[in-house]
């Protein structure tokens, strides 16, 4: 196991940032960060595309902070294996290593030929860290599973399969949260939620209350959703909530569920918002609609995903936000002023924080995401980054953008039957009560001849206060103009 403690770029990243830094126009450079590199890809078999690394989780539990990851992308579908790394202080140093268990790729005699989709969490009643994925064998199905770690995410074990897909299931995006909260009737009580691709992308839900050791059979909701990209949460109060994008009469929109009884029911869809997003012309996978959710310590819900009903003509996307105490009702929609609007800048692949520690207009909030400083660019003429913005009034107001990478050439990533790919998703994560936002993502740096060369990067950043002239909010309906089915 690699330890990248310190890892940083060098001067020549810094200069070569500085100087793009006169080159964007609208886009506010408040800051710029070290990366340090996380993890890159080991793994030499012909079948998937090396060096490799795409789609992060993270999550954060005292000062723990744990991510996973895809490595060695396959063209069609899917890994050669989960990588993992784990900071004991708040995001400061890293150790990594990648799971067991999972793919024949590191072991003829595991089950599997690829796994996917990697999502994380932690047990706090059973001191356990958990890493969902879905795992794949030839061309049917696909199984849920579990890896376990019960030393702060160090060492991880073999996965425990939720759930197997049969006949004509295939499942997709599984996402794992657990109950925390030690006076919630559920306290201990884990969720993992999935959609089934073979039945219409139904809505899926199994619940452990074991330490993720056996879990129940799958549910729905009493409406059989059609869904994609759901992320649970847990209130304090131990209602379980699931912001995903949903089909219903005949739209996609974004919506939720709601269980009261530790996951045994779920209500029907809740709607949150219609989806207006840009496509972009470029070949880019770009997780359009998929939302982005996290909770604040009252339970407090905030949801962000891509959106260009703000922008004239829907002419690219900007990140939008709502937020509900109950799941239920939800606020306006509100525009995240990364940017002017009508700056041409197509804003992707939100990852949203929140710190735990903290609430309501006193709510830490942290936003990586990756940006396109032409919305309308070709695919060999693209040049994506990564950006982050920030709040500490719980998104009232927001800090200037900053842009933590140099510019990177969609042709630099891993290519897939649904264009090159950094994820459907990254992630951020605050650990509670730090001042530093910690987000992880995909850096991808001009290929050799032979091999690509896209690794895990994170970064420390300061969340800082914003003004109140920054914010921007939706204030009637027709400022949806420009809507795309």
């Amino acid at each position: 196991m690699k330890n990248f403690k310190g890892v940083k770029w060098g001067i020549g990243f810094i200069l070569a940032l500085v100087a793009f830094i006169s080159l964007q126009g609208p886009e506010t450079f408040a800051s710029t960060a070290t990366l340090v590199q996380l993890s890159s890809d080991p793994f030499t078999n012909i079948t998937g595309q090396h060096q490799t690394e795409v789609e992060p989780d993270t999550f954060a539990f005292g000062s723990t902070i744990v991510s996973a990851f895809q490595v060695g992308r396959f063209f069609d579908g899917g890994s050669s294996d989960i990588g993992w790394a784990t900071s004991l202080d708040e995001g400061k140093t890293w150790k990594h290593d990648f799971l067991p268990g999972i793919t024949k790729i590191v072991n003829p005699a595991n089950p599997f030929d690829r796994v996917s989709d990697a999502s994380v969490a932690y047990d706090a009643k059973h001191k356990v860290w958990l890493i969902s994925s879905l795992a794949v064998t030839g061309k049917t199905g696909a199984t849920v599973i579990v890896n376990r770690s019960t030393d702060g995410g160090l060492t991880w074990g073999d996965p425990i399969v939720v759930h197997q897909g049969t006949g004509t299931d295939f499942l997709d995006k599984d996402w794992i949260v657990c109950d925390n909260t030690a006076t919630s009737p559920f306290y201990g009580h884990c969720y993992i939620e999935w959609d089934n691709t073979g039945r219409h992308n139904l809505f899926q839900m199994s619940t452990s209350s074991d330490g993720a050791l056996t879990w129940s059979t799958p549910n729905t909701s009493p409406d059989h959703a059609s869904v994609l990209g759901g992320q649970p949460l847990v209130q304090p109060n131990g209602t379980a909530i699931v912001p995903i994008q949903a089909s219903t009469n005949n739209a996609t929109e974004l919506g939720d569920f709601i269980s009261a009884d530790g996951g045994i029911t779920w209500s029907n869809t809740i709607t949150i918002a219609s989806l207006s997003v840009f496509a972009e012309p470029a070949q880019i996978r770009s997780g359009a609609g998929i939302p982005s959710a996290e909770i604040d310590g009252s339970g407090n819900v905030y949801v962000v995903w891509q959106d260009c009903r703000f922008e004239p003509n829907c002419t690219a996307n900007d990140l939008v936000m709502s937020t509900s105490t109950n799941g239920i009702t939800w606020s306006p929609v509100q525009r995240i002023p990364t940017d002017p609007m009508g700056s041409g800048i197509d804003h992707i692949i939100p990852g949203l924080a929140v710190d735990s520690s903290t609430s309501g207009t006193q709510a830490h909030l942290g936003l990586a995401y990756y940006f396109l400083p032409n919305a309308k660019c070709s695919t060999n003429t693209c040049q994506l980054m990564v950006g982050f913005i920030s709040s500490t009034d719980g998104g009232r107001s927001w800090s200037p953008a900053s842009t933590l990478t140099s510019p990177m050439m969609l042709t630099w990533f891993a290519q897939t039957n649904q264009g090159y790919m950094a994820g459907d998703y990254i992630s951020t994560s605050i650990a509670p009560g730090s001042d530093n936002a910690v987000p992880v993502f995909a850096v991808a740096h001009a290929p050799t001849a032979t091999q690509l060369d896209e690794t895990m990067n994170t970064a420390l950043v300061s969340v800082n206060s914003g003004s109140a002239a920054d914010t921007v909010r939706a204030s009637s309906p027709d400022i949806q103009s420009g809507k795309r089915g």
